[in-house]
């Protein structure tokens, strides 16, 4: 399997690239994104773009591959819905687009979150534009999507969030992450199992489009 991966430098792209990497079944990775991953390996192939969002000059490059792992997003906080928007709607929905243009065989797996609004006219801005993107690239022509909807994702093997807000919360809160997981272990995944799991749902598909962390969870077994 040949793989193209947004957001490898994030939290969730680094846990995604460690499992294709590990993985015997995954043959190629190629890591797009505006920062490179500092990492050698004889499977990644990187590409740094300032812009990812116009993906006209490396299209070529972007044929031939089995799925996309879109893994790059940004917290809402302190953001107007406006700015949320253009990083999160606009620049998903543009790849996604190019993307399926240029090679419908494809599957295309997209990060959203717990919560996420398919409505997409309810009260919390980051659902709704959560929304509004997984509705859209759902009408694509892909060969299959699957929006993973997460709620709290527990960092392994030594990865950490590039954002030091969430690397504090993380610290503060992990007695309780440990405790939650042993007592209701559906209630939160790891970086290792986003990773198995989008492997799983793209080599053997998934039971539905929108898969929450119980899904994740049991794609990753």
């Amino acid at each position: 399997m040949r793989v193209i991966l947004f957001g490898a430098t994030g939290m969730v792209g680094q846990g995604v690239l460690r499992e294709c990497l590990l993985d015997p079944q995954v043959e190629t990775v190629l890591s797009l994104g505006r920062s490179a991953t500092g990492q050698r390996h004889p499977k990644l192939h990187e590409v740094v773009l300032a812009t990812p969002i116009d993906l006209s000059p490396i299209a070529e490059q972007l044929i031939g591959y089995d799925a996309c792992f879109f893994c790059l997003g940004v917290s809402s906080a302190g953001m107007s819905e406006d700015d949320y928007r253009r990083v999160t709607y606009d620049l998903t929905v543009a790849v996604g687009r190019t993307l399926s243009q240029l090679d419908p065989a494809l599957t295309f797996i997209y990060v959203s979150g717990a919560g996420t609004d398919s409505t997409e006219h309810g009260r919390s801005m980051w659902a709704r534009v959560k929304g509004r993107t997984e509705n859209a690239l759902l009408g694509m022509p892909f060969k299959a999507a699957y929006m993973f909807r997460p709620g709290v994702i527990r960092p392994l093997h030594g990865i950490r969030s590039k954002t030091r807000g969430y690397r504090v919360l993380y610290a503060v809160l992990i007695p309780f992450v440990l405790l939650a997981a042993a007592l209701a272990p559906n209630s939160i995944t790891t970086t290792e199992k986003m990773g198995r799991a989008m492997i799983h749902a793209a080599q053997r598909g998934a039971p539905k489009a929108l898969l929450g962390t119980r899904d994740i969870n049991e794609l990753a077994k």
